[in-house]
């Protein structure tokens, strides 16, 4: 049995994970991207290494815009 999607918070900050899932990619996915600087733009909340990372849901439609391709050949690698 496949788990029911988790509805989407009422803020527009998402978190790692629910950013993920909106995306439809892994977490590792995201931080991977995050740390060559490919993924979408994101924001550290709080000091230090316990700052938490959270993205904006505008920065996410933004950056799944700059994927979209209508061939193989004007995909970049």
């Amino acid at each position: 049995m496949t788990e029911a999607p988790r509805p989407l918070p009422v803020s527009n900050l998402l978190t790692t994970p629910e950013a993920a899932e909106y995306l439809r990619v892994s977490d590792r996915t995201l931080e991977a991207k995050r740390v060559d600087g490919t993924g979408p733009r994101y924001f550290k909340v709080g000091p230090g290494k316990a700052s938490k990372v959270v993205y904006r849901i505008a920065d996410l439609e933004e950056w799944l815009q700059k994927q979209q391709y209508g061939s193989t050949a004007e995909y970049k690698r």
